[in-house]
Formats: structure tokens, sequence, C-alpha cells
């Protein structure tokens, strides 16, 4: 999808741009999300996002940019750049959501596993 030059009034783009974060915000299933981005993002797009939050988990856990260059096959700019926004807070809120999912599925698995013994 190419960007049009032409730029919107600010405040209709900061408008629309919260309708798309309701929408997402207002899914109650993973699937539901899931069907929305397929529907309504190109697979680049998807890949694209998809990646770049890849970079910010990866790096948050320490892992080099050869590694994770090599893994995602992305470029060290691409890994700067988000170096770079790992204090922002959409970054930060992000990365505390999948690491709490993280966190959940590793207990809930120990507990299933102690109750299964």
């Amino acid at each position: 999808m190419r960007t049009s030059k032409k730029k919107i009034n600010s405040s209709l783009k900061n408008q629309i741009i919260k309708s798309l974060a309701q929408v997402i915000a207002d899914f109650k299933s993973i699937q539901e999300a899931d069907k929305f981005l397929r529907d309504f993002f190109t697979d680049a797009e998807i890949e694209t996002f998809s990646k770049r939050l890849a970079v910010a988990y990866w790096l948050r856990k320490g892992r080099s940019y050869t590694n994770i260059r090599d893994n995602l096959k992305v470029s060290s700019a691409t890994i700067a750049t988000v170096q770079e926004s790992l204090n922002r807070s959409g970054f930060k809120n992000a990365l505390k959501s999948l690491e709490a999912e993280e966190w959940a599925n590793q207990w809930s698995k120990r507990i299933k596993d102690f109750v299964g013994k």
C-alpha cells in the first residue's frame, strides 16, 4: 500500500488513528483481532509490524543485533530504529503485555505438569 504525499488535517489524522485504536481495543478475543488484521492489512504490512514488535521483544531479552537480523531477516537500521523506541510508552506497554502472557503461559504449564503428576 502506498501512502499519499498529500497531508490531511492533523486533527482529522488524530481522530482516524484513534478510531483504529478503538476498533482494535474493542476486540473480545485474539481470534477476532487476528481476523481483522488479516482482512484489513496486507500480508507484508502485518509482517512488518509483527517483526517490529519481535525485534523489540528480542532486544528486551538481550539478543544481539546479529541474532535478530539473521533470524527475523531485518536490517540493522530497523533494529536500531526499534532500539531507539523501546523507552516509548507504547512499546513499553506492548512488551509488558507480551511478558505477562509469557509468564502466565509458563506458570500454567508448571501447574498442569504438577497436577498431572
